[in-house]
């Protein structure tokens, strides 16, 4: 059974990217889904989900007393509660008692009931929340290093003050666009006010989704593409109208569950929303990932080294690339640039680029982009190979005690290496292309 499974785990990842049509193309799609599933079944992504729903609960109201105390600026003080409202609408019944209670927190919270002890809480709830909200995402996105203090200070500032501010825009055009009208007399024709509700709808599901990739966008601490972001929102924003859609009908249809739970039960399935609505989110920010760095689809977030040959290929690859575009004034290369040319995950080529800078091949700028050490004529191929298989640092190695007919063995393959090499340099290996 286990080989069969990576018969076709190497057919659908390895073997499907040089396929053909007609499976070809469908091979590669199907890549997506099952890398999602597999990652989600591995657990990592619905724990982060757990963690996050907790922290929401506790942080759900300053962070909505500050988008109010936006929004109450403005004068758009009804937003809040539409925005409340559709978000709690697959709970069923219990959207509008959630609504007015959550409402009713907000406006309860105020300075002089607080304190100064309470309102400094209430800030670090808030900041904390974002913070661990950046630190999933960085995750999926196998971000090492987070935003410094100044940056989340000031992004995370300009987010939540900009961010209702987009929102009131937003919510105020569907308001204006609802009184058009147009919509007034497409509202008073009962067999066309249908396409009216409709229009609602896919607005308020366009609004999620715009603030899916919003988030894929922004949150992670590195470079996302909009083409990703896009398709991760797009996405997502399907698979939360669908799941909202089945929550509600079970809610509808759970009469036993409210009954044996009785007031509880508004707790336990709002619990259960928020949970699905990060597990949601992080999904679509997992497709997000996937579709800008397709060479981890295999992997996923498996720990993966190449082996010593491969390094060794991979080495003169990274040269040859970065030496060829050096030569002829191309943009230099960055790390999941050469990774996504590579098809290999970056995790798996950083270990590379280590050695050869460590050994001066490469030398990396201040924007964390590539040039060759020196002039591609005075890097001898030999000593890029030497470079690959050097000790990586921060790993304990040895190299045993070979029995001598192996190390004669060995001592012939590396002669016989050196005479093909010659003097070669990267600047023969450029130009014999």
């Amino acid at each position: 059974m286990h080989k069969l499974l990576e018969r076709i785990e190497d057919g659908l990842f390895q073997k499907s990217r040089d396929m053909r049509p007609p499976w070809g193309p469908v091979l590669r799609l199907l890549r997506y889904p099952v890398a999602i599933v597999r990652d989600w079944w591995a657990g990592d992504i619905a724990i982060r989900a757990m963690s996050l729903a907790y922290t929401t609960l506790l942080s759900v109201v300053p962070l909505l007393v500050f988008s109010f105390s936006i929004l109450k600026g403005l004068g758009a003080r009804t937003d809040l509660r539409f925005v409340l409202h559709e978000f709690f609408r697959p709970l069923g019944n219990a959207e509008t008692e959630l609504t007015e209670s959550v409402l009713q927190f907000v406006k309860n919270m105020r300075s002089d009931v607080l304190g100064s002890i309470g309102l400094a809480f209430l800030i670090y709830t808030v900041v904390s929340t974002i913070q661990k909200v950046e630190e999933s995402f960085n995750i999926v996105w196998q971000v090492a290093h987070p935003r410094s203090f100044a940056r989340r200070f000031t992004e995370y500032l300009s987010v939540m003050i900009v961010g209702p501010i987009l929102l009131a825009v937003a919510l105020g055009l569907l308001a204006s666009a609802k009184e058009s009208p147009a919509a007034r007399w497409l509202d008073t024709i009962p067999h066309l006010a249908w396409i009216l509700s409709a229009l609602g709808q896919l607005v308020s599901y366009a609004i999620v989704t715009a603030v899916f990739t919003f988030m894929y966008l922004f949150v992670p601490n590195t470079r996302v593409k909009f083409q990703a972001a896009l398709t991760g929102g797009v996405t997502a924003g399907i698979i939360w109208a669908l799941v909202g859609t089945g929550f509600t009908a079970f809610i509808v249809y759970s009469s036993q569950m409210v009954a044996i739970y009785t007031g509880f039960a508004i707790v336990l399935t709002t619990l259960v929303w928020v949970y699905l609505s990060w597990l949601i989110l992080l999904i679509g920010a997992q497709l997000a990932f996937y579709v800008q760095s397709p060479q981890y689809l295999r992997h996923g977030r498996a720990p993966v080294e190449l082996a010593g040959d491969a390094r060794e290929q991979i080495s003169l690859s990274v040269m040859y690339l970065i030496g060829r575009d050096y030569r002829a004034g191309e943009h230099p290369w960055s790390a999941d640039r050469l990774a996504a040319e590579l098809d290999i995950p970056e995790t798996a080529l950083a270990p590379v680029l280590r050695l050869l800078e460590k050994a001066g091949l490469l030398v990396a700028t201040d924007r964390e982009q590539f040039l060759p050490g020196r002039d591609p004529e005075g890097i001898a191929l030999a000593a890029i190979i030497e470079a690959a298989r050097a000790r990586q640092s921060g790993r304990s190695m040895t190299a045993g005690r070979p029995v001598a007919p192996a190390a004669k063995v060995m001592a012939a393959i590396d002669a016989a290496m050196r005479r093909e090499l010659g003097d070669r340099s990267l600047k023969d290996l450029i130009t014999s292309v």
